[in-house]
């Protein structure tokens, strides 16, 4: 009788321990990709009595930089939340006949950052800017030769960058607008409040739990920002922590330990705002608003909210394409236009100029490999902190590295890998490989995180069913927990796709004269001043990358961005 017992209880102490191996190994998988860089870089910063240290702070300047980097946040901060915000307000209140304009807010996120970077360049260069040149025509600016906006300061600057956070704002938000019962709204509307009252008085303290996450999360990559002072800030001598850790890998000797003290502010403030984050939502239970009628919004009428969301489309979406769209058909770029000289030379050329071909290639390439191998391993994280509760430190381990990516500025990931993979005992720098391993340490959280999110509200009920029906574990993934999580992968796989062709920090970093992808090859060219070229570069980026998200859609079906 006691052998008879004795066998359930080692088989399962055997799936316990096969569970401990396998997370184990997922988790020293991840600490070796996203902490080994990061540690390596930061001990690179105190070696030699902290020689990096004193290269980076002891300069006259760092006041200024740290300054501007504080400011560029702060400031593109307070732009995204207002934006992120009144958009997820207006989308809940647009006008049946006007529901197509729901997709708009996320649209940004599917141009490049380059690209609009630059699209804003055509538009308002204080020379031959075409938006400048036709305010130039007004009575009040006809006596101007340049201006009277530029978009080389620090004020547009942050204005661009604002208008680019402001849609991953706007996802956090709407998210947790989906979440407010629509008896909130009617007892509010009921009471005699208006909507603009229902707006202040009910739907922004229900809110507060997504605007705290995203309000971090884009402070966080206002603190990272790297394409807009790069491309723009640098005419005017505007400098960031991230440009100062660019041109510190790029300068001659290279300096690894004052850009390791440069990234150092970044990562202590990432720490910071994830803990803060934690402080200030405290217990989240005080903020569920499930009713028994509906989850949804109530909808509206209202057609302001459709001018609102369409306006800010038309400024943060169609003008910066329109831009690079005109400078990509002219010959040349100058304030002066005309029908006679639109040509397709610059897209011809993108197939004759050595090395772009390639750049599309190993942007595509990477990419699929990343999100390949992200998709699974974001899954394993997933099942191991929403149902392996008993494995308490490896799950910690598991939750709190995937996160390490979302607080770390992916300029900062790229110096590391370029520091780690150029000496042993892995040195692939030169290599589509150094790009496919940073691609997937950036892309951790999102494949994490979306499968999360889908699985804690699945619930254990299947997985249980499926056990008791004697499926092993592999089974139930493949036949139960894969099938019904469908949705949600196909929406990672697609915002994975979208952020890795695009990106652009961490690639200039690794990347080298024979491994380029589209966004480093288009910087080499604007800095040549090829600047037509660029712009037929930005939009096959913006063509590759609305193909990608096309295929996901047809796979995935339409909402697939409505899933993001």
């Amino acid at each position: 009788m006691a052998v008879t017992r004795a066998l359930p209880l080692l088989d399962v102490d055997a799936r316990v321990w096969r569970g401990r191996l396998f997370y184990g190994a997922v988790v020293a998988a991840l600490a070796y990709l996203v902490v080994v860089p990061v540690w390596r870089l930061q001990s690179l910063a105190f070696e030699n009595g902290g020689a990096g240290y004193e290269s980076q702070y002891g300069r006259s300047d760092i006041g200024d930089t740290l300054r501007t980097t504080v400011q560029l946040a702060l400031a593109s901060l307070v732009i995204a939340m207002v934006l992120g915000t009144l958009l997820a307000f207006a989308v809940t209140r647009l006008p049946h006949r006007a529901g197509f304009l729901r997709v708009i807010p996320v649209l940004p996120i599917v141009m490049p950052s380059v690209a609009n970077v630059v699209g804003w360049a055509f538009l308002l260069s204080p020379g031959p800017g075409y938006l400048n040149a036709l305010m130039r025509q007004l009575p009040w600016w006809n006596d101007l030769d340049s201006g009277p906006v530029n978009v080389y300061s620090s004020t547009w600057v942050i204005i661009i960058t604002g208008f680019g956070l402001t849609s991953f704002v706007y996802l956090f938000v709407s998210a947790g607008m989906q979440n407010i019962s629509s008896e909130h709204l009617e007892a509010a509307q009921s009471a005699g409040s208006s909507q603009l009252g229902v707006f202040f008085k009910v739907v922004l303290p229900l809110l507060r739990p997504s605007l705290v996450y995203g309000g971090g999360v884009a402070l966080l990559l206002g603190l990272g920002q790297f394409t807009g002072p790069l491309l723009l800030g640098q005419n005017e001598g505007m400098k960031v922590l991230t440009t100062e850790m660019y041109r510190r890998t790029a300068e001659s000797p290279v300096n690894y330990a004052a850009a390791a003290a440069a990234a150092s502010p970044l990562v202590i403030l990432g720490l910071l705002v994830v803990f803060g984050q934690r402080f200030l939502l405290g217990n989240q239970s005080r903020f569920v608003t499930h009713g028994g009628k509906s989850f949804a919004p109530v909808g509206g009428r209202s057609y302001w909210a459709a001018a609102f969301v369409a306006g800010y489309g038309l400024v943060a979406l169609v003008l910066p394409l329109v831009g690079v769209l005109i400078v990509s058909l002219s010959p040349f770029w100058s304030e002066n236009l005309s029908w006679d000289f639109l040509t397709l030379d610059n897209y011809r050329e993108l197939f004759s100029t050595p090395g772009i071909t390639e750049s599309v290639t190993t942007s595509v390439v990477t990419s699929l490999a990343a999100v390949a191998v992200c998709v699974p391993v974001g899954l394993a994280t997933a099942m191991l902190v929403v149902r392996n509760r008993h494995l308490k430190v490896i799950r910690l381990l598991g939750d709190v590295i995937s996160a390490l990516p979302l607080g770390i500025p992916s300029v900062i990931f790229g110096v590391g890998f370029l520091l780690t993979y150029t000496q042993p005992p892995f040195i692939l720098y030169g290599t589509k490989w150094v790009i496919i391993l940073v691609y997937i340490v950036l892309m951790i959280p999102f494949a994490t995180r979306m499968q999360m999110t889908a699985l804690i509200s699945m619930g254990d009920t299947y997985a249980e069913a499926s056990a008791v029906s004697g499926a092993s574990p592999l089974v139930t993934a493949l036949r139960v927990t894969l099938p019904m999580l469908k949705p949600a992968v196909l929406s990672a796989v697609a915002l994975m796709f979208i952020l890795l062709t695009h990106e652009f920090a961490a690639s200039l970093m690794v990347r080298s004269a024979t491994t380029q992808v589209m966004g480093t090859l288009l910087y080499d060219h604007w800095s040549n001043g090829s600047y037509t070229l660029v712009a037929a570069m930005a939009i096959l980026m913006s063509a590759v990358t609305t193909a990608g998200v096309a295929i996901a859609m047809i796979v995935g079906g339409r909402n697939v961005l409505d899933n993001l």
